[in-house]
């Protein structure tokens, strides 16, 4: 299912200055069975746009990590939650990447794994590829 929108968005940032977003020509997104669609504007001021992947990758993704990272069971790991926040190094992040391409039954190319950072880039990726290989 397809959702065409168009949309203008002012927002007040911490210097005072107000930053608008315009979308002036309806745009086409495509949710192949995501739910959320975010928006961030991040200190630099560019926007950033994601598409949440799903609850059930990110839970899947959430107990790898944990298990790679010998965590503690109560340990909370949430989509946002950054690899290196959970004390991982470069690794670490190999040895979480190797976890979840056996778990999925995928393969990652490495400039792409190399650029996860967060338990969602990794939800997402995964999902990208499964998709790919359907």
């Amino acid at each position: 299912m397809a959702t065409q929108f168009s949309a203008s968005v002012s927002m007040q940032t911490t210097c005072l200055a107000t930053t608008r977003i315009s979308f002036q020509k309806p745009s086409l997104i495509s949710n192949n069975g995501r739910t959320n669609l975010s928006f961030n504007l991040r200190p630099a001021r560019r926007l950033s746009v994601s598409c949440a992947a799903k609850q059930e990758t990110i839970d899947k993704v959430s107990e790898i990590v944990k298990k790679q990272l010998s965590l503690a069971a109560d340990q909370k790991v949430t989509a946002a939650t950054k690899f290196a926040e959970l004390g991982a190094d470069s690794l670490d992040t190999v040895e979480i990447v190797m976890g979840l391409e056996e778990e999925f039954n995928i393969q990652m190319a490495e400039e792409k794994a190399q650029k996860i950072a967060t338990v969602e880039q990794a939800a997402e990726l995964i999902e990208e590829l499964m998709q790919e290989k359907k």
